[in-house]
């Protein structure tokens, strides 16, 4: 893929992110294709990523995808991305708490054939489990 076709592969997935289209965004990814995510683990195959992207708008309905321009290495691409939604469906059994939050991380693809085969989905998902109450954390003593 080349670092154009690359840009606007991610141009018209920001749009689907910003219309929360799962149908959409699971077209973007080869049949066969593997994500691996700290929420969802290992999700394979279209019908299981369709399933993983209509969880995540269940739980989060107004999840704000803003993705940094990509990182292109041939068909190994990069791209650095910051969330800011609100927990307010269901999650991990958890009711919805109303609680927004932020998390910055970045998503590592490779792609076939024009399409994701494989991503790799890296954030601190600790933070967000305490941004979202779930865990307290506790700042460090200075001088300790």
């Amino acid at each position: 893929m080349t670092r154009a076709e690359a840009v606007a592969f991610f141009e018209e997935q920001q749009r689907e992110w910003a219309s929360r289209d799962a149908d959409a965004l699971t077209r973007r990814y080869t049949a066969d294709g593997t994500i691996i995510s700290p929420i969802f683990r290992i999700v394979q195959g279209r019908d299981a990523i369709h399933q993983s992207y209509r969880s995540l708008f269940t739980s989060f309905p107004d999840w704000d995808y803003v993705g940094d321009a990509p990182l292109v290495d041939g068909d190994r691409i990069a791209q650095p991305f910051v969330v800011h939604a609100t927990h307010s469906g269901e999650f991990f059994g958890l009711p919805g708490s109303g609680r927004a939050f932020d998390i910055t991380g970045i998503r590592m693809f490779e792609i076939r054939d024009g399409l994701i085969a494989w991503e790799r989905r890296l954030y601190d998902f600790t933070g967000l489990l305490i941004q979202l109450g779930v865990l307290r954390g506790k700042p460090p003593q200075s001088g300790a």
